[in-house]
């Protein structure tokens, strides 16, 4: 990188300035780039867990973008707010820990590539300079332009320009035109150029006597290529092994090929800064340490002295740089690294952030689809591979439950449920939000909440080991209950510690009742040959317990009511027997049981209806399952019940049954004929009845 690239439309420091002045281009350090990139797109207030937090707008758009991390982002967006306000960030380091395949690369991935487009729009581009003509010095041999080896702004060069600093903002005030109160403002923000870009200026300040005019005839401004990779503005650099890693990586080394041009030994231009990670990024980008703790021991010293003067060095000369700095770390590498005392002024230097597993199944949706892959699937014979329509459902549940830790206070259903803002029989969100608060008080950051689990990389395993199945391919179906043995398959392949995989193999029988109940409703949606024939079933025992004790309710036991989700007048006839049947299935016995359970119901719709029209109780699985098994175990037909009658179908009225529930499967609720038939089979079995 001996010259500067050749650019047509190079412009002059005083055009650049002119542009500041007008407001066209900014100077602004990284962390305040980064910041004012965030904020500046909307902010939303929302409940996680039981407490009230925000969201940034910006890391939701976009095809694959960052689910959950609330807490995490929250982190990040106030490590950055704060030192881009001159606080204690920004003299440190972010770095991300956790479970592998949590969302940590992905996520710095993410921002970095939200940065670059941030970066392309006008108003926000990053310039920097370079020097020409350097050949007329005379001991430059053949190179003649020089481009600034950090990608320093030119408003740093302008606080450099004069003899001395007071000379420097004379020239900003009366050459440009800033108040006195801009130039303060750039100075928050000054540093000295560096060693190379300070002495080749002097030296031409040598050569023009000290001229502004003629020095700034050498001076062009150039746009800071955005090219990813290039490794500019955003730059990752990965541990390596301890034999080809070097410092040479991070800071650059002396350049042989300058050497041959350069006459003056004492050039510092002689180092090639660029052959680093550092210097490409130095000019406000963002640099991405990835495993920084799987690096060897200097490598580590080289980011101490980074991350806390923000200076290059070599062989004492230095340069500054601008840069936000993220990195990421295992569990396990930050364990042994915090286990080696000495190298605590490291982690003093750093803000960790412990990042946890998504642990709200219904988020989980989105994950488990980027898991899935959103091209078409195919079978090892070219043709289309079917999702069954509950895979999602089964996969998200079978990983979210091995991310909830064992509670006294509430089941692993329950903890599911609340953590994904649903409702949990008697116990309320105020109970999880007092797990968590107990949880992550364990010195021992595994324990804590959502730390431990199976991460995104397992499903994405679970997956693959499903589709390459020969019954997947045969029956050219990706049948939602396969998904569990691929689990239990990872579990026990990948899963080392015994106490975790004992752990992960019961969530997993959980998350199977739970498909079981989902199918149990599905089967009921077939039989009635309506999509959402469940959920009409739901509301109805709800308006009806509403509408029992109303004041308009005649002696036929009509209750005229308006559905808030349609704004319509309806009419309910209140089936006592009905009610009575779902409260049975719910195990209500006594009256005094009976009344509690409809008072909490009511309470509920209350709540919620305000804030949400279209809430229907599906996620309320007891009530759910209770008017489902109301509903199917009653007579059909005189056929028995309806398991008897789709186990059976020796008869014709069973058959016709069994083909117009495949036929509404197949039409209504997006099955295949594989998972159609599998789906029904799994219903006729007892399997997994909790």
């Amino acid at each position: 990188m001996a010259q500067a690239r050749t650019h047509k439309n190079n412009q002059s420091l005083d055009d650049h300035l002119q542009a500041v002045l007008q407001g066209e281009r900014r100077f602004e350090n990284a962390f305040q780039g980064v910041a004012r990139m965030i904020l500046s797109q909307p902010v939303n207030k929302v409940v996680v867990n039981g407490r009230s937090t925000y969201d940034f707008e910006i890391f939701r758009s976009g095809a694959k973008h960052a689910i959950g991390m609330y807490d995490e982002i929250n982190s990040f967006v106030s490590f950055v707010k704060d030192a881009a306000e001159g606080g204690s960030s920004k003299e440190m380091a972010f770095v991300l820990v956790g479970e592998p395949g949590n969302g940590k690369t992905f996520f710095v991935e993410y921002l970095c590539a939200k940065y670059r487009d941030f970066l392309q729009q006008p108003g926000n581009r990053k310039y920097t300079f370079c020097f020409n003509k350097l050949d007329q010095l005379g001991s430059y041999g053949r190179i003649s332009t020089v481009e600034s080896q950090t990608y320093e702004d030119p408003l740093i060069l302008a606080m450099n320009l004069g003899a001395s600093r007071e000379q420097s903002q004379q020239i900003l005030a009366e050459r440009y035109g800033f108040s006195d109160r801009q130039i303060e403002t750039f100075y928050d923000n000054y540093r000295p150029l560096g060693a190379c870009s300070s002495y080749i200026l002097e030296e031409l300040r040598a050569f023009t006597d000290g001229r502004v005019d003629e020095l700034l005839k050498h001076i062009e401004i150039i746009p800071v290529p955005l090219s990813e990779s290039l490794g500019t503005v955003t730059g990752k650099y990965a541990a390596k092994d301890k034999i080809t890693s070097s410092a040479v990586d991070l800071l650059g080394e002396e350049s042989i090929q300058r050497l041959l041009h350069i006459s003056d030994t004492n050039n510092p231009y002689r180092f090639d800064l660029r052959r680093g990670a550092l210097a490409r990024v130095a000019g406000g980008g963002i640099h991405f340490s990835d495993e920084i703790y799987k690096n060897k021991k200097d490598l580590v010293q080289v980011y101490l002295g980074v991350i806390q003067n923000r200076l290059i060095e070599m062989d004492g000369y230095k340069w500054p740089i601008d840069t936000l700095i993220i990195a990421t770390s295992n569990n396990s590498e930050f364990n042994r690294f915090l286990a080696e005392k000495e190298e605590a002024p490291i982690i003093d230097r750093c803000r960790v952030c412990y990042v946890s597993h998504n642990t709200n199944y219904k988020m989980q949706k989105d994950l488990t689809n980027y898991a899935i892959g959103n091209e078409t699937k195919t079978t090892f014979t070219g043709q289309i591979l079917h999702q069954d329509p509950n895979l999602n459902y089964a996969a998200s549940v079978a990983v979210v439950l091995t991310r909830l830790p064992h509670s006294e206070k509430l089941t692993a259903i329950e903890t599911m449920k609340l953590a994904a803002g649903e409702v949990a029989g008697e116990k309320s969100i105020k109970t999880l939000a007092e797990v968590i608060d107990i949880l992550n008080q364990e010195a021992d950051i595994t324990k804590r909440f959502g730390q431990k689990g199976l991460g995104q990389r397992n499903l994405g395993r679970a997956i693959q080991l499903m589709v390459e199945s020969s019954e997947t391919n045969e029956g050219r179906c990706m049948f939602a209950y396969d998904i569990f043995p691929a689990v239990e398959r990872v579990i026990l392949d990948y899963v080392s510690d015994n106490n975790d995989r004992a752990k992960y193999i019961g969530d997993l029988k959980l998350a199977k009742e739970l498909y079981r109940e989902r199918i149990m409703t599905e089967m009921f949606n077939a039989y009635m040959d309506e999509p959402q024939a469940i959920r009409k079933d739901v509301m109805s025992y709800v308006n009806m317990i509403i509408g029992m004790d109303a004041d308009n309710l005649g002696p036929d036991k009509m209750w005229k009511y308006r559905d808030p989700q349609t704004d319509e007048l309806k009419a309910l006839k209140i089936d006592q027997r009905f009610i009575q049947s779902v409260e049975d299935r719910l195990g209500l016995k006594t009256e005094e049981q009976r009344e509690s359970f409809r008072t909490s119901i009511r309470k509920i719709y209350g709540q919620k209806i305000s804030l949400d029209s279209s809430y229907n109780f599906m996620d309320n699985l007891e009530l759910v399952k209770a008017v489902t098994d109301v509903r199917l175990k009653s007579d059909i037909a005189g056929a028995g019940s309806l398991v008897g009658a789709l186990a059976n179908r020796t008869n014709e009225e069973n058959q016709k049954l069994y083909d117009r529930m495949v036929d509404t499967m197949l039409n209504q609720l997006g099955y295949c004929k594989t998972c159609a038939q599998k789906t029904i089979e799994y219903f006729c079995t007892q399997e997994d009845e909790s």
